[in-house]
């Protein structure tokens, strides 16, 4: 039905007839002549009916915005008055010798030329759809899976499909569930991530596994989270770490250097330890050159713990942020932030502004003046490397709460300034999480999942010290966002059973639940490792919308519903009865 897209005539195109299909994207009557804006996936080019031509003309009078056509006509170089240099076909232009309607459109409930509402947009998305920027989305994410799929054959990884219905296991977030109508009372889960099924193919002498794979979690949603999301998941037999990161590696800068051309240099590696003292986050954007600096050590007096409020038998740290712009930064702006901080624990915000530093304490504006002298004041400079112009943030109480307010007015103070650098990308390996964290009773869970294997000589630590073991596991992130995760796995089903008793899992429990996995590592599973990427949270990236919704065809809202759709939806009660399923009327 065409012989040629609109975005791809060119002037090399002059004099020739083509046929082409689309939908009007704008119209513009001149009485003697009618221009029309034609549109399809590739672009868009200008069509000319000539009233001369009395049947095609009066057809096109009777043309709306978005209706769909197909055009027959030759290719004409517009006058130079009317060029478009803005347009891939701004030479050139289409005179209309035949029209083909195939559908009138109503008016369209969007406006293209301004801001929808969320709501809107997803309503309506296979209108939304149809705007350039999204469309060019979907075709850089196949341009990328296309990539990913050359990658891993060349490396001879099979691309293996594992079940989407399964069973309900405890992986860090909600299941979706699926009644069986063959076993009332019984349910099947959708896979929170293929973790199982991969292992047991690494057992099944799979030597490499891949799969670009759908996956589902009940957790609530944000900017960079969807219900239903992407991932590439990557498994591998007699590999460690290491191994495995290099391959991811050289995968994200063949991604890199072939959607954007942008050459990326050598991940750094950072432990976790090390990431949330310097950063305050497991993810920092390294583009950020603003550092945590660690200032207890001048302070680690009484008089100090007592001016700072805090308890010197908990583990405290006091330490600031040095920022460069402290002359942009007024009272008003500094209570703001201390406002900021006060979400995430911090009691207060302390500030040192620095005007003149050769003044001494007369240099400088600061909340804590009144415990400063200049041998303090000297060493605080000294160890941050403060100039004048520069202001110091400064929070002082238990560890937890000062890297947590600290990293994120890092964060804040990046965007408000916008001193992160953009067409940049700093990519890092954070690695070495803690194999478990605490709650409040005193309660062990895994960090990542608990088929994660111990860093080298942890293992030990099961038994007497397990909040300092760590664990051989590692994420990537890209510009302070984790756009993968990983780990050596644990091979052995003993470890295993350690690893479910220490969350808390009994032995019917173990049974009922992971009993095939603990039985499958009986039979000379070997040591494996993988990770997995996010597909959609890469394209984002590679697209730079801070939306994942921009790069996925049929999102859902983030309250998990779709607008288009109306799904969830309610099940007739005859259907319900079929499954064995009441619905309560509480």
């Amino acid at each position: 039905m065409r012989t040629k897209y609109c975005g791809n005539i060119k002037i090399i195109d002059l004099h020739k007839s083509v046929i082409i299909s689309g939908w009007v994207n704008k119209i513009r009557n001149f009485g003697q002549f009618i221009f029309v804006d034609m549109r399809d996936c590739t672009g868009i080019i200008q069509v000319i009916f000539e009233l001369n031509n009395q049947f095609v003309f009066k057809k096109a009078l009777s043309l709306k915005n978005e209706s769909c056509i197909q055009i027959k006509g030759i290719v004409k170089e517009r006058n130079v008055k009317n060029k478009n240099p803005k347009l891939n076909t701004g030479e050139i232009e289409i005179l209309a010798q035949e029209i083909n309607i195939f559908n009138i459109s109503d008016p369209i409930p969007l406006d293209y030329l301004n801001n929808n509402s969320d709501d809107l947009r997803l309503k309506y998305r296979y209108l939304d759809l149809r705007k350039f920027t999204l469309i060019e989305n979907l075709k850089i994410r196949n341009k990328v899976t296309y990539l990913i799929r050359n990658f891993m054959t060349k490396r001879h990884f099979l691309d293996i499909e594992t079940p989407v219905l399964t069973k309900s296991t405890p992986e860090g977030a909600r299941d979706y569930l699926v009644p069986s109508r063959n076993y009332p009372g019984k349910f099947y889960a959708l896979p929170q991530s293929p973790q199982l099924f991969k292992q047991l193919l690494m057992i099944s002498g799979i030597d490499k596994y891949y799969q670009i794979v759908k996956c589902f979690r009940d957790e609530d949603l944000r900017s960079d989270r969807q219900p239903e999301f992407t991932q590439i998941d990557i498994e591998a037999s007699f590999m460690n770490s290491k191994k495995i990161r290099n391959i991811i590696e050289q995968l994200i800068k063949k991604i890199w250097l072939k959607i954007l051309k942008y050459n990326l240099n050598k991940f750094p590696t950072i432990s976790f330890n090390e990431a949330i003292k310097r950063y305050g986050s497991d993810k920092p954007d390294l583009r950020n050159p603003i550092e945590i600096i660690d200032i207890l050590n001048i302070l680690n007096k009484k008089k100090y713990f007592d001016f700072f409020k805090i308890n010197s038998s908990k583990k405290n740290r006091i330490a600031l942020l040095c920022f460069p712009e402290g002359e942009k930064i007024s009272r008003k702006k500094i209570e703001k932030y201390c406002n900021y901080v006060n979400q995430f624990g911090a009691k207060n915000l302390f500030y040192i502004k620095i005007k003149k530093y050769e003044m001494g304490l007369e240099g400088i504006q600061s909340s804590i003046k009144s415990i400063l002298n200049e041998i303090i004041l000297n060493k605080i400079v000294k160890k941050t490397g403060a100039k004048n112009g520069d202001i110091l943030f400064i929070v002082a109480d238990i560890e937890e709460v000062v890297n947590k307010s600290l990293g994120m007015l890092r964060i804040k103070l990046g965007n408000d300034f916008q001193i992160c650098k953009k067409n940049v990308w700093k990519p890092l390996w954070v690695i070495h999480f803690p194999m478990f964290k605490k709650d409040n009773f005193g309660n062990f869970s895994s960090v990542h999942h608990p088929f994660t294997a111990f860093k080298k000589n942890h293992e030990n630590k099961i038994f007497n010290d397990l909040e300092h073991a760590m664990s051989d596991s590692y994420d990537l992130v890209i510009n302070g966002y984790e756009i993968g995760g990983g780990s050596v796995r644990i091979h052995n089903a003993k470890t295993q059973k350690n690893i479910f008793n220490v969350i808390g899992l009994n032995k019917k429990d173990q049974e009922e639940k992971f009993g095939f996995l603990i039985e499958a590592l009986k039979y000379g599973a070997p040591p494996h490792a993988g990770i997995a990427l996010g597909l959609d949270r890469i394209v984002m990236l590679l697209r730079q919308t801070n939306n994942i919704r921009d790069v996925i065809a049929f999102p859902k809202t983030t309250s998990a519903s779709c607008l288009m759709t109306k799904a969830p939806s309610r099940i007739e009660n005859k259907d319900l009865n079929d499954l064995g399923i009441k619905i309560s009327q509480e």
